[in-house]
């Protein structure tokens, strides 16, 4: 929707240049004058000069193209001023995700390459690419058996992308550490809406709506996950689950310097028929990575974020007004230049033209 102007709240920067629009108020009046004795030429001729067929005259002629230029001076007069007024637009509301990543053991796997955890964060980047941040926030916490918070809910995406940078190698949880080895997705969201909490604490209710992504293979679940999708959907938050891995899965790598009684032997598979309960008890959609390209995939997502709330919000900002200003003059000049018919007077506007962007050329 196009911005709309509050006129009542226009105010200028230097009203002293202001003054200068006396010159082109005179050249009108001049220019009114000018018209009369045209019309009265014309009307004169007409009444005195016999010919043949019925000579036409124009209702201004040549005098329209002065016209234009009045006018084009006195907008850039104004633009000289440095006009300002509130603009009003009407956009719909940004967005706050909270990410919730699995690091747990089975995102070791390789049956995707390079395995499932690097996978994923190169989904994620895509997903962070794809984004607006137009006031959209994003948080971010991982989970295992615990979850740990990485971003708070922020607007600025290099906090994301620090992330990305600096843990998008391995996971932090080790594989030598028991907690490891178990996907809590229970926990995962209910650190997600302690994210949510505190942010409202500390900062008051957002009004954007939210919504959780969670990007797992699903094995080996533990906790009461409905519980904690019952309590999202009562906070009015979807669910939506992103899966990474292969229905065939491929063997967890052992922990480095295990020794033979360490050693275990666990096949991980993508449980997609898990995975899509998830996100139909959430309120969400199911997604898989490596079907279609992440970006298509990032921005399926991002498309149904945005039209979950139809609702529109009205944003109010000042804007300078002087570029509006200055591209009026020129499609007015523009537009007088059309009325000209002499080819002399067409040659003077394109070396004015040439003329001017020599100048602004050597002003950049």
């Amino acid at each position: 929707m196009l911005p709309s102007i509050d006129f009542s709240t226009l105010s200028v920067a230097t009203p002293l240049y202001l003054w200068l629009l006396l010159v082109p108020a005179a050249l009108f009046g001049l220019w009114i004058w000018q018209l009369a004795r045209r019309r009265a030429d014309t009307n004169r001729l007409a009444r005195t000069r016999l010919l043949p067929v019925r000579q036409r005259f124009g209702l201004v002629g040549d005098l329209g193209f002065w016209l234009a230029v009045i006018v084009a001076s006195a907008l850039c007069i104004v633009a000289l001023a440095g006009p300002r007024a509130r603009v009003s637009v009407m956009q719909r509301a940004s967005t706050d995700v909270v990410v919730l990543l699995d690091g747990s053991a089975s995102m070791y796997t390789r049956d995707v390459s390079p395995d499932r955890w690097r996978r994923s964060v190169r989904f994620l980047r895509a997903f962070a690419e794809a984004l607006g941040w137009r006031g959209d926030r994003v948080a971010l916490a991982l989970f295992a058996h615990t979850a740990a918070p990485q971003v708070r809910l922020t607007k600025d995406p290099n906090a994301l992308f620090f992330f990305l940078d600096h843990l998008g190698d391995h996971s932090p949880f080790r594989l030598e550490d028991a907690p490891t080895w178990d996907t809590n997705i229970e926990e995962g969201l209910r650190w997600g809406l302690r994210l949510i909490e505190k942010d409202e604490q500390l900062f008051g209710k957002s009004r954007n709506p939210k919504a959780f992504v969670v990007i797992t293979d699903g094995q080996s679940w533990s906790g009461s996950v409905a519980s904690a999708l019952q309590e999202a959907r009562q906070r009015n938050i979807p669910v939506y689950v992103v899966g990474v891995g292969t229905t065939a899965g491929a063997m967890i790598p052992n922990p480095p310097n295990a020794d033979v009684t360490q050693i275990v032997n666990i096949r991980a598979v993508l449980d997609r028929t898990s995975l899509l309960q998830i996100a139909v008890a959430g309120g969400g959609e199911y997604f898989e990575i490596g079907h279609e390209p992440d970006r298509d995939v990032a921005f399926r997502i991002i498309d149904r974020l945005q039209h979950r709330d139809a609702q529109r919000q009205q944003v109010d900002t000042y804007e300078e007004l002087y570029w509006r200003l200055l591209l009026a003059a020129g499609v007015v000049l523009c537009a007088g230049t059309l009325l000209l018919h002499t080819r002399t007077e067409l040659a003077g506007q394109i070396v004015a033209a040439g003329g001017v962007l020599l100048l602004l050329s050597s002003l950049i």
